[in-house]
């Protein structure tokens, strides 16, 4: 059941649901979540059931304010809570040491917890709300089921859950892609996935460089959206430059069918068949527009998806660290 998010008797529903240890779909200005009270284990189990995601897979906890972190971090960095001034509210997580006890099952079992502090008006107005009825954050990961392309509206979310599920819908999301997530727990920021976030704007703000997953010493620890292969339509998907995607669809003339492309150079095809669609400019359209494309490749049931692969540009990190994992997944 999709709901007016900005209508106040939504939001008292969908927090009394939460409050009940129910799940709703949740809008946030990166992607819509699947949203359980992180202090209750068993409705976060229910969000592990719902998309069949491993038990041991962290979540992000989503919390209204700063003031929310000392419930489920046991400590924050002096250059985490730079960045937490810098870019909270925002699309960053922050990867802390959790306190003992707190949010056994958001966090995987882990010792850290992710947390973020989300933008979009409607996810405010329901952390708000659900701080009344005593729940003070809300384990949200993609609304989709695991490994699958993440939802941008509230539709997409009725899609992958029908309607028995309450969500709240508000529009579509202005980023596109999920958070930045930053681990603070090794003594020096490590960027784990990127985002809309530039890594240099980091780096100014927390005042040390960002190491990378590669530069780490001791394993990668685990975190949300982290794995090889995510984000995944179920059409194959290829990365390709240019010159591949001009000769592929010459060898294949009239004959291609089953294809959807997208790319930013002009491309031709002889083939009334092929699903050709022009990707724009700038990363950060792109990344609004990228999961659904996607999704639309998928409902027109092509088979093959190829898309130009992104510019070097780190401002085209996200968007590249997206498209590669769905690509793993072919």
């Amino acid at each position: 059941m999709v709901l007016d998010g900005n209508a106040p008797e939504s939001i008292a529903r969908a927090a009394d649901a939460l409050a009940a240890g129910h799940l709703i779909g949740l809008p946030t200005e990166t992607v819509y979540g699947l949203a359980a009270d992180a202090g209750s284990d068993a409705a976060v189990r229910g969000i592990f059931a719902a998309k069949g995601r491993p038990a041991d897979h962290p979540l992000i906890v989503h919390v209204a304010s700063v003031a929310q972190v000392s419930d489920f971090a046991d400590q924050v960095p002096v250059f985490a809570q730079k960045l937490i001034d810098a870019f909270w509210p925002g699309p960053l997580t922050l990867i802390l040491p959790r306190r003992a006890g707190v949010a056994e099952a958001a966090a995987g079992g882990h010792a850290t917890i992710g947390l973020r502090c989300p933008a979009h008006p409607v996810a405010q107005a329901l952390l708000a709300a659900c701080a009344g009825r005593g729940v003070h954050g809300l384990a949200a990961p993609s609304a989709n089921r695991f490994g699958r392309i993440s939802p941008t509206t509230a539709q997409h979310v009725a899609q992958e859950f029908g309607d028995e599920l309450l969500v709240l819908d508000g529009g579509p999301c202005a980023v596109g892609i999920e958070s930045t997530i930053v681990d603070c727990t090794r003594g020096a920021p490590v960027l784990l996935r990127p985002g809309q976030l530039a890594r240099a704007e980091i780096e100014r703000v927390a005042g040390q460089h960002l190491l990378s997953k590669e530069e780490l010493l001791a394993p990668d620890p685990q975190a949300p959206g982290t794995l090889l292969a995510h984000y995944a339509p179920r059409a194959k998907l290829r990365l390709m430059d240019v010159r591949e995607l001009r000769a592929a669809l010459d060898m294949l003339g009239a004959d291609a069918k089953n294809i959807a492309v997208w790319a930013r150079a002009p491309l031709r095809s002889a083939s009334r068949a092929l699903l050709l669609r022009r990707m724009p400019d700038d990363a950060a359209t792109v990344a609004q527009q990228l999961f659904a494309v996607l999704r639309g490749f998928d409902d027109a049931g092509v088979k093959l998806i190829w898309v130009e692969a992104p510019p070097p540009e780190p401002t085209w990190d996200g968007v590249r660290d997206r498209l590669q994992r769905a690509a793993a997944s072919a």
